[in-house]
């Protein structure tokens, strides 16, 4: 097992350089640049300000000149944000959008998995339908619409929660609840999706029967035998899935108020930070090969065919 996650790891390196070179290419392609704004600038100034971020060199000369760096641990300055670089402000907004990821994913695997477990066990009865409606219900609804509503009903008609910011001063944790359930309803509706059918098929399988026909429990079996079984496409789901959520959402951070990865993103891209935007996108990257290779490990680990 370790041998196969360094031979990813290594594979990963091309991958990564490629991402790099297609998302610089695409962005300096891009109309526009990080000093074009609404009042226009003095050209004087603004060559300035191209030779101190290297903009006036050929493309092919930033492009290296980007990588070196990165080789060096630098991400470079951002252009949008004043004596900052680039890692400080990614900085500042990871521990956001990585606790609202990780929250959300929690939320979704106990409520998804559960929900998915039941349904299934339950095949064709009034809860395999009440848990089927709720997950079609789920897909077809965005963060972007359950936002507001959550924001509607559990904050300004009960009052339960408070509906934007996150205030320091008191319990941070109400501030996140909302936010966070926005995030998981989506991926909740998926697993118990993926999880009722992977049950399905765990609980008709030969090893199923084979473990009914020793005696064992059901309680036995369903846990020891038919759960494993039914986890691995939510293992191979989970990974990009945790990616995707812990590098930030632009919709969720921007309706709640937040300081997250994602609203960095859409807004350096909007104003062309080229270096910021280039940083967003490999902490993505990173995440997204890093978490694949846990979720290809896990699954060796639960199933004992893919060692093989």
């Amino acid at each position: 097992m370790f041998v196969q996650a360094v031979r990813r790891l290594i594979v990963a390196i091309p991958t990564l350089l490629l991402i790099i070179a297609a998302t610089f290419m695409l962005m300096h392609a891009a109309p526009g640049g990080p000093f074009s704004r609404e009042r226009q600038m003095p050209p004087e100034i603004e060559r300035r300000l191209k030779a101190e971020y290297d903009l006036d060199k050929p493309i092919g000369d930033q492009l290296l000149r980007y990588v070196g760096g990165l080789l060096r641990g630098d991400l470079g300055p951002s252009m949008s944000y004043k004596d900052k670089d680039v890692a400080q402000v990614i900085a500042e907004g990871a521990p956001m959008s990585s606790l609202l990821g990780f929250g959300a994913m929690v939320i979704a695997l106990l409520a998804g998995g559960s929900l998915g477990i039941m349904a299934a066990l339950r095949q064709n009865r009034a809860q395999d339908y009440i848990v089927m409606t709720f997950a079609i219900a789920g897909v077809c609804l965005p963060p972007l619409v359950i936002g507001p509503i959550l924001q509607l009903w559990l904050g300004v008609d009960l009052r339960w929660l408070p509906t934007q910011g996150l205030y320091r001063d008191e319990f941070g944790v109400r501030y996140l609840i909302l936010p966070m359930l926005t995030l998981a309803l989506p991926m909740t509706a998926v697993i118990s999706r993926l999880m009722r059918a992977s049950m399905i098929d765990a609980m008709r399988s030969n090893a199923i029967r084979t473990a009914r026909a020793k005696g064992l429990p059901e309680l036995q079996v369903i846990v020891r035998h038919a759960l494993p079984i039914a986890l691995l496409p939510i293992v191979s789901y989970v990974g990009p899935a945790l990616a995707g959520v812990m590098a930030g959402s632009f919709v969720v951070e921007t309706v709640y108020g937040l300081p997250g990865i994602g609203r960095q993103l859409v807004l350096a891209a909007q104003q062309r930070d080229y270096t910021l935007v280039m940083g967003v996108v490999l902490v993505y990257s990173v995440l997204i090969i890093a978490f694949n290779l846990a979720a290809d490990l896990s699954y060796r680990a639960l199933d004992p065919r893919a060692r093989a």
